[in-house]
């Protein structure tokens, strides 16, 4: 590892197009999944001006039944299904904000393109591939990547922390009314040195935030500058900013037209600012829009879990792990644990990857015992689909997969 280095990684808000498309899409996830648990769900959305388009498969017998002869007449929808689904993306683009001539969430243009989930997938996700009943099969082939450090107490890296907190207070002041004269969509992005391998100052910053007409000059352009400023002095560390930092807050000027009005969005396209900024590889699955059978989701949800439990158990100050799924088999192909020489001198990665798999708790790593030990089969989606997956805290708790509730075992396993 180099110890001496600059790094950057980016961040969007809620109001980014891309963003908009992934909390329309676990708004259907998490609707279908307060129905029936065990839901099977794929939902790509796209938006773009004054519309929203839905598409994929699904599997919710509440809502939709190819083989209730009673719903044939409404597509295999149960009465009132498509409203309630309607509903569901409506609230979702007005609770971000959006109440623009060009994107706004009582008058867009709404197509629901969602139809039943393939008997050829479906056969193998829960059944196995083998036929048997014992456990379901992974919904796809796929590699998925977990990370943790130790730059930020959440255990995340420091360059997308910093961005994703950003974009936070922003959207939070924005909401309360606190700055009026902030919109939707935004984006930040953080570059810091690193000395050692440890980060110890901000070189340059990079924020551009949608406003209010006006605020693009004079006066006012200023007082939005100023406002941005503040915001991040507030989140970095003291000592990060200097007279050596530099600063582009809204560098290509006037930012009033923005969010789907100004660039079509799409589900999945933010994957890296989904997960770690680029501190660690990426398998290339995305997350919103999938139920938690889809080992996209739910694998790099425990790989997170376990990578940080290893951080947090002392056992190294970083840690990537890699696992991977052949679709309608339950057990991972492979389980990865790297380390990068930050470990203890006492356990090394071979011997980390054999107390992982030694933990009973966690169900083979099989998509069940992922699901099981997680409590995934919970409406709880929507909410991670801004301002990323990991390294968060919502409605005043973690999300499952970064809890530290692994570190007593790790260290038993390894004793």
């Amino acid at each position: 590892m180099r110890s001496d280095f600059l790094f950057t990684s980016e961040s969007v808000s809620e109001g980014h197009p891309d963003k908009v498309s992934d909390q329309i899409s676990d708004a259907i996830v998490d609707l279908m999944l307060a129905k029936d648990p065990e839901a099977r769900v794929a939902c790509e959305t796209m938006t773009t001006t004054q519309r929203v388009i839905l598409s994929g498969e699904i599997r919710c017998a509440p809502m939709y039944d190819e083989h209730n002869e009673e719903w044939a007449v409404n597509g295999a929808w149960a009465p009132g299904a498509k409203e309630e689904i309607e509903q569901a993306v409506r609230s979702t683009v007005r609770d971000i904000g959006y109440e623009q001539d060009g994107f706004h969430w009582k008058t867009l243009t709404f197509e629901n393109h969602l139809h039943g989930q393939s008997d050829h997938i479906a056969q193998g996700v829960d059944a196995g591939a083998d036929g048997s009943n014992k456990d379901e099969g992974a919904g796809d082939q796929g590699i998925m990547f977990g990370f943790a450090c130790d730059e930020t107490p959440d255990l995340m890296p420091a360059t997308l922390d910093y961005s994703h907190k950003i974009l936070e207070r922003l959207a939070a002041d924005r909401h309360s009314g606190a700055v009026p004269f902030l919109e939707p969509d935004a984006k930040s992005q953080v570059t810091l040195r690193y000395v050692d391998g440890k980060p110890v100052a901000c070189t340059a910053l990079v924020v551009s935030t949608q406003h209010a007409e006006g605020y693009d000059k004079g006066e006012k352009e200023a007082e939005l500058k100023a406002y941005v400023r503040d915001v991040v002095a507030d989140i970095l560390p003291d000592g990060f900013l200097s007279d050596d930092t530099q600063w582009h807050i809204n560098p290509t000027g006037s930012f009033v037209i923005g969010g789907p009005d100004g660039d079509a969005g799409l589900t999945g396209r933010k994957i890296i600012v989904d997960t770690y900024g680029g501190a660690s590889p990426h398998g290339g699955g995305a997350f919103s829009g999938k139920d938690p059978t889809k080992v996209d989701r739910s694998a790099a949800y425990i790989t997170r879990y376990l990578a940080k439990n290893v951080v947090a158990a002392g056992l190294a100050t970083r840690c990537t792990i890699q696992i991977a799924y052949a679709i309608g088999v339950s057990e991972p192909l492979s389980l990865y644990v790297d380390t990068h020489g930050t470990n203890t001198a006492e356990y090394d990665d071979a011997a980390i990857e054999k107390a992982i798999k030694s933990i009973a708790k966690l169900g083979g790593l099989t998509p069940r015992g992922i699901r099981t030990h997680l409590g995934l089969n919970k409406p709880i989606y929507r909410k991670t689909a801004a301002y990323g997956h990991f390294g968060r805290v919502a409605d005043g708790d973690f999300f499952p997969w970064e809890k530290t509730d692994l570190v007593d075992d790790l260290k038993a396993a390894l004793a």
